[in-house]
């Protein structure tokens, strides 16, 4: 495996059940639901990402050893705690693999994904969050947390409700609406105590 990463970078997680967490984040270049060009938005099935992950910025890795040690060289020397990565694209079930996660366990890394759901997620994950994505189908059905923007017309979330994660989250779709679908988003929670209401918190407190 050719490993191509767009960024690789160290600091809060800053969504979903694990806020908070100290992390370095591996973003994988590439996505299976859109090309990453303004050209192609309008025709993909997910048409409302905010995320740049076209081009491998910070490297191509050859060994999943070698972008181990790249991982590792971010988390802070004698700095407590597990040392935890989360990788994310893109699509990062395109690239990680079993190969990498064992190369990341070596290490002592506790390791998490964030997934549109697409691609199962190999055994040596630790920490699973699928993000489903319009009409896609979902073939990892299963997992820590689901955590669904909100509203998607083709993805309403009673379509996600009886799935086999621990934790659900309804994440309000940024953008010019971003006020109204956090109403939305908490009105949807309290009237489906199931759902718990998510928030961007980097883009709050202003870091990566």
């Amino acid at each position: 495996m050719n490993y191509s990463i767009k960024e690789i970078f160290f600091t809060l997680q800053g969504e979903g059940m694990r806020t908070g967490r100290a992390a370095v984040f591996c973003r994988f270049a590439g996505c299976n639901l859109w090309s990453g060009l303004e050209k192609d938005r309008a025709s993909a099935v997910c048409q409302f990402c905010d995320t740049d992950f076209v081009g491998a910025d910070a490297g191509k890795f050859k060994t999943p050893q070698a972008l181990a040690e790249r991982v590792a060289a971010e988390w802070p020397s004698k700095a407590g705690g597990v040392p935890y990565v989360v990788f994310t694209g893109g699509e990062p079930l395109l690239q990680l693999d079993q190969a990498l996660c064992d190369a990341l366990h070596e290490k002592g890394f506790e390791i998490a994904v964030e997934t549109n759901g697409t691609i199962a997620a190999p055994a040596g994950v630790d920490w699973i969050c699928v993000s489903p994505k319009s009409t896609a189908e979902l073939v990892q059905t299963s997992g820590h947390e689901l955590k669904l923007v909100y509203p998607q017309a083709d993805a309403p979330p009673a379509k996600f409700a009886d799935l086999a994660f621990e934790t659900f989250i309804l994440q309000p779709m940024d953008g010019p609406e971003r006020l109204a679908n956090i109403q939305a988003c908490t009105d949807y929670c309290l009237a489906h105590p199931q759902w718990r209401l998510g928030l961007q918190t980097h883009k709050i407190v202003g870091i990566p």
